[in-house]
């Protein structure tokens, strides 16, 4: 017996145009929901329910299965229900005993993987027939009374209150708004209602911060926006630490956005992000070696690297060999070495350490080798949620955490 999770992703949307592969934060939608489900420890098969084959490559590359979905499930008209039942039968006939599955919704990009877990251990446990995750509310809402009348326009009628009285916040018992993230449900009772609410129903409360649901072009630039702070890594203690003794990176796609700006001289510049400066500091000044390896020779890798204050290797080409050769010399065992790429020049220098690392927008082949995707695209921070980390795994440069935020306080 397993759990699945299904993530239905069709092409068309009325709202946004091609939503599910819009970016938040340099990351497609659906590429974030299967992400979500990668991070889950309490997941065993992912699968993208779609009619579109832009969708499935996207989806596949961040890691899970495609389920072709027909063209009459794919409409707007057609209910989440009917692809999960679709989905559910596909999986049946690959071999896969599912017991709990997990509904997610691409239009939810802050989901974490502890909340799809909560889910997923009511159900298992028998504690719940079916869960949603939700928001705690202390909103008083209103309804009309008569719903002759166009909305908002006649008397209202209070829902969830008693008009004439007003409690403190304090005072009041939660509501919670359904967030439309995700569901968790018994398989057995799902095929038996059609429906993902049935037996008992228990909520998983959710960040506030992480509820925010894309239905409009609004909504989209503003979770874009939100995406830096929401995406940060999460704390020391986290199992995602990443325990390695050095850092190399690639610079193109990396350190930047794999573009660059060049003037009427034929002078390149690029743009890099600040934060990744800090995040490198911190490492250098806890003695982790950090190296910058490139196959390209140009002034702005040097002057980056010597701004950081860290290793850098040029016109390299042979980087496997150059990786190996560099971690001997600085004396780092390769199984306690971590890589950053993104594009096919790296799977070379990927396979010679312990720790090949992906950015979120790397190519899909990178992404297929990758131990770790990164939830950051290159130029976008990635290689500052790296470098937390790794330091989420040293005492070392933790002390130089610590250090840091004393001296600001």
């Amino acid at each position: 017996m397993s759990t699945v999770a299904i993530i239905p992703a069709r092409g068309g949307s009325q709202g946004v145009p091609g939503k599910n592969l819009r970016p938040i934060g340099g990351i497609p939608l659906v590429a974030r929901a299967v992400r979500a489900c990668r991070a889950a420890r309490r997941i065993d098969h992912i699968f993208v329910s779609t009619d579109d084959t832009a969708i499935a490559h996207t989806a596949r590359a961040a890691g899970a299965e495609i389920i072709d979905r027909p063209a009459e499930l794919a409409g707007h008209t057609a209910t989440s229900e009917s692809a999960l039942i679709h989905g559910l039968e596909e999986i049946a006939r690959r071999g896969i005993d599912a017991d709990v599955l997990v509904f997610v919704q691409c239009t939810s990009p802050f989901i974490r993987p502890q909340d799809l877990d909560a889910g997923v251990a009511l159900v298992s446990a028998g504690e719940a027939d079916s869960t949603f995750s939700g928001i705690e509310t202390y909103e008083f809402l209103w309804r009309d009374g008569d719903e002759s009348l166009p909305p908002g326009t006649g008397a209202m009628v209070g829902q969830n209150h008693d008009a004439s009285y007003r409690p403190r916040r304090q005072d009041r018992r939660p509501d919670y708004r359904e967030t439309g993230a995700f569901y968790v449900m018994s398989v057995n009772g799902f095929r038996d209602s059609g429906h993902r609410f049935f037996g008992r129903t228990r909520v998983v409360p959710v960040s506030e911060l992480a509820s925010l649901e894309i239905d409009t072009a609004e909504e989209l630039a503003l979770a874009d926006a939100f995406a830096g702070v929401l995406d940060a890594p999460e704390a020391a203690d986290s199992p995602e630490a990443l325990d390695v003794d050095a850092v190399i990176t690639d610079f193109d796609g990396v350190h930047t956005a794999d573009t660059a700006y060049v003037d009427e001289n034929g002078h390149e510049s690029v743009r890099v992000s600040r934060s990744d400066g800090m995040g490198v500091s911190i490492l250098r000044r806890a003695g982790i070696p950090f190296l910058i390896c490139s196959r390209e020779k140009n002034p702005v890798v040097s002057a980056r690297a010597q701004k950081l204050g860290v290793d850098v290797l040029q016109a390299v080409t042979d980087k496997e060999t150059a990786v190996r050769e560099w971690l001997a010399s600085v004396g780092i065992d390769p199984a306690r070495a971590a890589y950053v790429g993104n594009d096919v020049n790296d799977l070379g220098p990927m396979s010679a350490v312990g720790w090949p690392i992906a950015v979120a927008d790397a190519h899909p082949d990178v992404l297929r080798v990758a131990r770790v995707v990164l939830a950051r695209a290159g130029g976008q921070g990635a290689v500052r949620e790296v470098c937390d980390r790794v330091a989420a795994a040293h005492t070392a440069a933790a002390d130089v955490i610590g250090e840091i935020a004393r001296s600001r306080a």
